[in-house]
């Protein structure tokens, strides 16, 4: 390895973590507010959920009254991301970096490209887990009204997520749709010129909006006609007949009548048409047997979330010198705006240099009552 190299390498490093900064959408839409030491895959972080709490009548005296007791949840985030992309430069691209300020080759752009883009769809997999829904199956959002914008914002307020930092993320087709309403694009309906001159959609209905090409479709598995055999009040279980094909994870159905949604998180293979679902929310109290489940069709599944629906940890890899590193120059940095953390890693082989990015994470669904999906 050359000074030459040295002294690039902190160059490219922070000009690809710019880059990641701009194409990796979703990261910075949810929560990543987890301390940065190095880590390694398969370590695990744990995330505290806030309890419920209800206030209470003061009455003075002379006795200090105990505390309400809280025991706080946990959910734990594995780093099981681990992701590399690797590319040449040539002599002339090292002289360009060193030279030009905010250049970066073609190739490790395109490296970084292929690692936002696994990030992204890692968040938007969590999906799953999101049982509120609004919008219809096989339809494009926003198709003649800004009515799926105030009925996601509706549902949020019913599962009672935070008013601050809620995000919405389209496909392409439904922010076409969107740009094209006049609630949305024009300044006197608006309240600004973002979506007029930038095509950005922008914040509408208190919803921070984004477009993104990796936003998830869900392929409905469950089919037939289902019908409850055995429930239990406030439990996560629930026994159906009538499967002609077993439901999917993920698979969102209402039961009756009702409102309330539920997804499934589980379920057994059939046995004579009947499986075990294990569910979420906790099903309501009332329920009969023979009452049908109305399962939700395959969709696009655009969300609208509050921050705090999604816990992303990204670790910075552990840093080399040359000395043990086998020979190779590693090199790690930490963005300061989005946290995201990146490794660059330069090994001589036989008779040429490999430049590698490489970035290790992990994401989960922690507050699914916080996110909503919008389908299409």
């Amino acid at each position: 390895m050359t000074n030459d190299v040295s002294a690039v390498m902190p160059k490219i490093l922070a000009r690809g973590l710019m880059s990641l900064r701009e194409q990796a959408v979703m990261p910075r839409l949810v929560n990543g507010n987890f301390s940065a030491y190095a880590a390694e895959k398969g370590d695990t972080i744990d995330v505290p959920i806030p309890a419920d709490l209800t206030a209470e009548n003061v009455t003075p005296g002379n006795i200090q009254p105990a505390p309400e007791s809280v025991t706080l949840q946990k959910v734990q985030i594995e780093l099981n991301n681990w992701k590399k992309a690797n590319f040449h430069l040539t002599d002339k691209e090292m002289m360009e970096v060193a030279g030009r300020d905010n250049f970066l080759p073609m190739q490790a752009s395109s490296a970084i490209r292929a690692l936002a883009n696994a990030v992204n769809q890692s968040i938007h997999a969590e999906y799953k887990g999101v049982y509120g829904t609004v919008g219809t199956p096989g339809m494009t959002p926003f198709g003649s009204s800004s009515k799926d914008a105030t009925q996601a914002r509706k549902l949020l307020l019913q599962q009672r997520a935070p008013k601050e930092n809620r995000y919405g993320v389209l496909n392409f087709d439904a922010e076409a749709n969107a740009l094209d309403l006049a609630a949305f694009a024009d300044a006197d309906k608006a309240g600004d010129i973002s979506a007029k001159m930038e095509g950005e959609i922008g914040r509408k209905y208190g919803i921070n909006w984004y477009s993104d090409d990796h936003v998830s479709r869900h392929e409905t598995g469950a089919a037939g006609t289902p019908r409850i055999v055995a429930s239990g009040s406030g439990g996560t279980t629930l026994v159906a007949d009538g499967f002609s094909t077993k439901p999917a994870v993920g698979d969102v159905f209402t039961i009756e009548d009702r409102s309330q949604q539920y997804v499934v998180k589980a379920a057994t293979d059939l046995s004579s048409g009947e499986s075990t679902l294990t569910i979420a929310p906790g099903l309501e109290p009332g329920f009969a047997e023979d009452e049908d489940l109305n399962f939700l069709a395959s969709h696009e599944v655009n969300l609208v979330f509050n921050r705090d629906a999604f816990a992303f940890a990204n670790r910075p890899l552990a840093q080399s010198s040359a000395e043990n590193g086998l020979g190779n120059q590693i090199m790690s940095m930490t963005d300061p705006e989005t946290g995201l953390s990146l490794r660059l890693e330069v090994s001589r082989q036989y008779k040429q240099v490999v430049w590698e990015f490489d970035i290790l994470w992990g994401v989960k669904l922690i507050r699914p009552e916080l996110a909503v999906r919008l389908a299409g």
